[in-house]
């Protein structure tokens, strides 16, 4: 009985030390890391993640588009939500509502509410379709955001969309937003 003792109290100063040393490690993880989960993310790890577009194009990949190879890819992609010619749902309307933002039921589609093309490219890129976001090339968005584009009267049909071309756009509700009044907001 006496030896019993004396080994689980060898067993449990040992377990202590042990505890004691990995409590240790992990402390000095903690502070290093926090919390003792993951790692730093590196510049190639944020790299994959930083897929946004913004209003000045910054963050636009290469690639090029048009209307007319646009039409395929929306019918294969997108018509099953949005209808074949963008107004047709059953998910949300894309195409028409011009000048209907002031009346009593306003129409909010790309061409009628949204006030950047780039903001356009982001969206699908990041979201649609809607089964399986992300999937899109970029030359398959360009001209996807081209065929949208043209169906709402904001682009002609030959027009190319690449990383030049699409900032340059200017939507016809572009001026449609008041700036945040913010002090603590930067203006653009």
């Amino acid at each position: 009985m006496y030896m019993r003792n004396v080994m689980m109290m060898g067993l449990i100063t040992v377990l202590s030390v042990g505890i004691l040393w990995s409590s240790e490690a992990a402390d000095q993880q903690d502070r290093m890391y926090g919390y003792g989960l993951g790692r730093p993310a590196t510049d190639l790890d944020l790299q994959h993640w930083n897929i946004d577009v913004a209003p000045t194009g910054e963050g636009l990949p290469p690639g090029r588009g048009t209307a007319r190879q646009g039409a395929a890819i929306y019918a294969t992609k997108c018509a099953s939500c949005h209808g074949p010619t963008g107004q047709e749902g059953p998910m949300d309307r894309l195409v028409g509502g011009a000048g209907t933002l002031g009346s009593q039921k306003p129409v909010k589609t790309i061409g009628s509410y949204w006030p950047y093309a780039t903001t356009l490219y982001d969206y699908v890129y990041r979201a649609m379709p809607f089964p399986a976001p992300q999937s899109l090339s970029s030359d398959e968005v360009y001209s996807v955001v081209a065929w949208l584009l043209y169906q709402n009267g904001i682009i002609a049909e030959d027009t190319i969309l690449d990383v030049h071309s699409l900032p340059a756009i200017r939507m016809p509700n572009h001026n449609g937003f008041v700036p945040d009044p913010r002090p603590d907001v930067p203006k653009n």
